[in-house]
């Protein structure tokens, strides 16, 4: 069974990921420039994509231990 504070971890991550894909904070990403040649919206979603993987990641691991 998993700890109560890595489910409260999960949840808060998942509700900061809500946030950070909904609209008006998509649309402050939404501008014309690139970073290492990736549009600047596309590299945003995908870093926060990947960081969020990460950081399940290291909660679940805790779990596991």
């Amino acid at each position: 069974m998993m700890k109560r504070r890595h489910e409260q971890k999960l949840v808060i991550l998942s509700i900061a990921l809500f946030l950070l894909f909904n609209v008006p904070f998509i649309l402050v990403y939404n501008i014309e420039a690139a970073v290492w040649g990736i549009p600047v919206l596309y590299f945003s979603i995908f870093g926060f994509w990947l960081v969020s993987v990460i950081l399940s990641m290291v909660i679940l691991k805790k779990h596991y231990e």
